[in-house]
């Protein structure tokens, strides 16, 4: 197996999800930091995400604060990585685009009260 060095993962922060109980209270959120930073919104039919860094979730997701996405040019190889340091990660949440390459999957443990997953950068 190969050996895999940090630096050709490319990991790189994508956004902060914020758990929110409903809709209203994710729409009254995403608009507060749009009014505040003048970011953009753009609305989905799960979340709320403002400038694209912040995903507002209109019901409460995975973490019990929210996630964190963390942005890979390989997260095949990312979670390999990451499987060598002990990391297990929750194969239900494993999403795959129409070409068979894992795009998103989330870590088994919480950070900080945090979920984490792994997305492949666009």
């Amino acid at each position: 197996m190969e050996t895999i060095n940090v630096s050709q993962l490319g990991f790189e922060m994508g956004h902060i999800g914020i758990n929110q109980r409903d809709a209203p209270q994710a729409e009254q959120t995403a608009r507060l930091l749009a009014t505040l930073f003048g970011f953009p919104v753009r609305d989905t039919p799960g979340s709320i995400f403002v400038n694209e860094q912040f995903e507002v979730l209109k019901k409460p997701f995975l973490g019990e604060l929210g996630h964190i996405s963390i942005r890979t040019v390989d997260v095949e190889k990312a979670k390999a990585y990451l499987e060598e340091k002990g990391v297990a990660f929750n194969e239900s949440t494993a999403n795959y685009g129409p070409d068979g390459k894992l795009n998103i999957v989330y870590l088994q443990q919480e950070i900080g009260g945090f979920a984490f997953h792994l997305a492949r950068k666009a």
